[in-house]
């Protein structure tokens, strides 16, 4: 009986490498992924953030209405170009907080809002998977505009 003992005990020598090089990859994998995802969520949600800030900023200094579009459509093309954003995706919307008067105008505070949705790393395109795994994203900026604004 003894060496049938030592048999199965040397059978067993090398498995706790193997169970522990097994255990290692089925948690590094999701591990991976996950800080690969938050990245990319990342990446997103500062992209929004900087385009609403400078958009904003772009909007109370610019001269007058027209420039301030033209600049603010500007800004927001090299910031989607700078982080990466999907330019389907961005939605900017700009607004006063004093609904009585036009926006942008001389002395209202402007609002600036960027949403977009952050698509996930790895995931296909198969039945729509893409979109509604997406993550949304959104940052928002305030700004006061000078009351001066538009006379020069």
């Amino acid at each position: 009986m003894r060496p049938l003992r030592r048999s199965a005990l040397h059978d067993d020598a090398g498995s706790a490498a193997l169970e522990f090089v097994t255990v290692g990859v089925i948690l590094l994998v999701p591990l991976v992924y996950l800080v690969i995802a938050l990245g990319a969520i990342q990446e997103q949600t500062l992209g929004a953030e900087a385009a609403a800030r400078h958009i904003a900023r772009t909007i109370a200094q610019a001269p007058d209405a027209e420039s301030a579009s033209a600049r603010s459509d500007a800004v927001l093309a090299g910031v989607v170009d700078e982080y990466g954003l999907d330019e389907g995706a961005v939605r900017v919307s700009i607004a006063c907080t004093s609904r009585a008067v036009a926006c942008p105008s001389p002395g209202a505070t402007l609002v600036v809002t960027v949403a977009t949705r952050t698509r996930l790393p790895l995931v296909p395109d198969l039945l729509g998977l893409d979109r509604s795994t997406a993550v949304p994203v959104q940052a928002d900026a305030v700004q006061k505009i000078s009351r001066m604004w538009g006379t020069g």
